[in-house]
């Protein structure tokens, strides 16, 4: 139980200081989420709930 909450504190540690979050909004500027580590792997996108996302 411990090995387990230690991993969660490193993982959670190591994606603060990597920063490797961002934020998409789509094509239409009405619909946008945030993702932690790459915007391919965030649950909005595999469910497609924003549609495709704007050019940056």
């Amino acid at each position: 139980m411990f090995k387990l909450a230690k991993a969660a504190v490193l993982v959670g540690v190591l994606s603060t200081l990597t920063a490797c979050t961002g934020h998409v909004e789509n094509t239409k500027k009405n619909c946008s989420y945030d993702y932690l580590l790459h915007p391919a792997i965030s649950i909005s996108k595999i469910i497609g709930g924003c549609g495709p996302a704007a050019q940056q």
